[in-house]
């Protein structure tokens, strides 16, 4: 189905003036983001697979360090994927880290950047929202990308009711609409404007409509309904429970390393699991819980339970290995485990008294 937007005509005026209403408020009160005040493609790249699922104001302190230790595509293409997990490790999804090293790997053999969204595609870890991004803002392709912020900003402009089972079958919808109204003369400039308004003034609950420097082209705006779009079937979440246990001897603490072909956490350390330490996760002779965390990754809901454990007399699974406490900082290890393990080891060094009797905390810790 084509979408009738309420800025017709490809070449009208109405159209002209919605681009320009939304660039020159794009250029007079974007965010001042690193990506943006000191632009390059090697910049726009490493940010935009940071952004990936990742919300901006998160992804700030993890770009400013990546760009420290790999500064370009060569620095990144010759570091080992170890330095790589470290320096990324806490922002999560680590899949993103791997495909940005094998892209940086594939750039640095071949004759130069790709220009095109077509040839960004052909890169790891590179899909057609990522490939638009980069083609539009580094090179000027007049392409248009769709991800939430879009769907959102355009399902309100044309105040279009369509039930999408997810934010991805919204964005394929929205696609044709969005290249129908991009800027031409500045597609990258047009991109990051709709998706910085939508991420600053057009949010999902009380959206800025008085302010909005298009409320004018806006059908729910004035309907005076925007909270109402898009139509996007709740999330539903599964729930999992895992215990996992604290292992210590000698100054060291017993980890699980994922393996190499691991679909996700690959080369990271984590707390192992019972099952990974030889040990029953239902065996009442389990030591007292030690901490106790819910996260969120992707569609799971997941509780952890950590606790105190004897050293496994037999060898449980395959990655195991006492790590000494001094050395957790040259590892890899998953950002929720270092933060997890950092309180437990900190907490040792308050007064004793502060803790008696208070059981284990319990709390959300997002990946």
């Amino acid at each position: 189905m084509t979408r009738k937007s309420s800025v017709p005509g490809p070449k009208g005026a109405r159209r002209t003036a919605f681009q320009a209403a939304l660039l020159a408020w794009y250029r007079a009160h974007r965010r001042r983001l690193p990506w943006r005040e000191s632009p390059s493609p090697y910049a726009t790249v490493v940010s935009e697979f940071m952004l990936q699922q990742t919300q901006v104001a998160t992804v700030l302190p993890y770009f400013a360090r990546w760009m420290a230790a790999f500064p370009d595509f060569a620095s990144l293409a010759a570091a080992s994927e170890s330095a790589i997990l470290r320096v990324w490790e806490g922002l999560g999804y680590y899949s993103r880290a791997r495909n940005l090293h094998s892209l940086g790997k594939a750039v640095t053999r071949s004759a130069g950047l790709p220009a095109s969204a077509l040839g960004w595609e052909e890169l790891p870890g590179v899909g057609p929202y990522t490939a638009a991004a980069i083609a539009s803002i580094a090179f000027g392709e007049a392409c248009a990308c769709v991800d939430g912020n879009v769907v959102r900003v355009l399902a309100r402009l044309t105040r279009d009711a369509t039930p999408y089972r997810d934010s991805a079958s919204a964005s394929k919808a929205f696609g044709p609409l969005a290249q129908e109204l991009l800027n031409p003369l500045a597609p990258g400039d047009h991109n990051q404007a709709m998706m910085e308004l939508g991420a600053t003034l057009c949010t999902k609950r009380n959206p800025s409509c008085l302010v909005c420097p298009v409320r004018t082209f806006c059908a729910a705006g004035t309907a005076g309904d925007p909270e109402a779009y898009p139509s996007l079937a709740p999330k539903r979440f599964e729930q999992r429970s895992v215990v996992r246990v604290w292992c210590e001897r000698a100054g060291a603490i017993l980890l699980h390393c994922n393996a190499s072909g691991s679909r996700r956490l690959a080369g990271l350390h984590e707390l192992p699991t019972a099952e990974q330490a030889g040990l029953d996760p239902a065996d009442a002779a389990l030591g007292p819980l030690v901490l106790k965390r819910t996260r969120g990754i992707t569609r799971f809901r997941i509780i952890e339970s950590i606790h105190s454990a004897k050293a496994p007399k037999r060898r449980g699974g395959p990655g195991l290995a006492w790590i000494r406490i001094g050395d957790l900082e040259s590892i890899a290890l998953s950002g929720p485990h270092r933060r997890w393990m950092t309180q437990v080891l900190s907490s040792r060094q308050r007064p004793k008294a502060a803790h008696a009797g208070r059981q284990a905390p319990a709390s959300r810790d997002a990946d």
